[in-house]
């Protein structure tokens, strides 16, 4: 009878493992122990699906969608797709379930009926902000996420992006891509960042990431690729330069950051969330600077030095 109960005890402990590597779950630090995708993303259904191409990174796919089509301002600063103008959906897999998260760039006129069809298609809306002050026209981002099967969420992501051409009448990619005019000195800009940046239609862009943070979003982890990261956008000459980014933030580095930059002269034009169902808690943060490129970026060094234990995450 002993026997029988140890041997009946023993099945239960190795189903239980079993079952642990099909879901994610979760140390006290908020890492994942174990979140392996049962088989690889299907990327050619995706596009089957979605009829866009897209770019994979270590087994996700993202969509993205230049936004050609609006003639945004600020500052006398022209705003071109590579300066934060670019609408997108990312597909990550994890144990049995796929999850897509997007920031959907939307007008005035185009917000309602959008934001229609993103809950018509079963998506949670998780945000909507803004990303500039003083832009013309004016603009808005809606962050969405749903996590279930890849077929509908491809049919669903396809739909919201549909909706967005018949609102303003073209498909906002078919539109002439524009460029911007930089000269500014990118070796001392990168020192004094301390990254490296990349090149798009005359716009140097960093993106940096945070390996210091555990991020999941419905058990499932967000990674850099994901939208999980802090950037910067540059244009112009060394001595009217402009940039435009995003930081992410742990709750406690909120204040030192906005403090950061306000001091150094870079506005801080919107704090909010990107996620709801994220663990541990993220804040992001927009921001806009103009005039000398030195002091912009040691500004901006300035702050990152609040983050990630005081650049750990560069």
């Amino acid at each position: 009878m002993k026997r029988s109960i140890l041997f009946v005890g023993i099945c239960i402990c190795v189903l239980a493992l079993v079952f642990a590597n099909k879901l994610p779950r979760f140390a006290g630090d908020h890492s994942v122990v174990s979140c392996a995708p049962d088989q690889p993303l299907d990327i050619r259904r995706i596009e089957q699906i979605t009829g866009m191409k897209g770019v994979e990174k270590n087994g996700e796919y993202k969509i993205t969608v230049p936004q050609h089509d609006l003639n945004v301002t600020v500052d006398g600063f022209k705003i071109i797709p590579a300066m934060g103008l670019g609408s997108w959906a990312a597909f990550t897999h994890c144990g049995d379930s796929v999850m897509v998260m997007g920031d959907i760039i939307v007008t005035e006129t185009d917000l309602k009926p959008v934001q229609q069809e993103v809950i018509r298609q079963g998506f949670g809306i998780t945000a909507i902000h803004n990303h500039f002050v003083r832009n013309h026209p004016n603009i808005m981002y809606m962050h969405i996420d749903r996590s279930g099967d890849l077929a509908v969420l491809a049919s669903g992501v396809k739909a919201i992006f549909d909706k967005v051409k018949e609102s303003r009448g073209a498909d906002p990619k078919s539109a002439k891509a524009d460029s911007v005019s930089t000269t500014i000195d990118i070796a001392q800009l990168d020192a004094a960042i301390g990254a490296k940046g990349e090149w798009s239609k005359g716009v140097y862009k960093y993106t940096i990431g945070r390996p210091d943070v555990h991020l999941n979003e419905h058990g499932i982890p967000v990674s850099t690729f994901m939208g999980f990261n802090t950037w910067a956008a540059w244009q112009g000459s060394a001595d009217h330069a402009a940039v435009a980014g995003d930081f992410t933030m742990l709750e406690n580095e909120v204040a030192p950051v906005i403090k950061a930059l306000v001091q150094n002269g870079i506005e801080v034009v919107a704090v909010h969330n990107h996620m709801v169902h994220e663990d541990p808690r993220i804040f992001f943060l927009h921001y806009w600077g103009t005039g000398n490129a030195a002091r912009l970026a040691a500004g901006l060094r300035s702050a990152l030095d609040q983050t990630g234990k005081g650049g750990a995450h560069m």
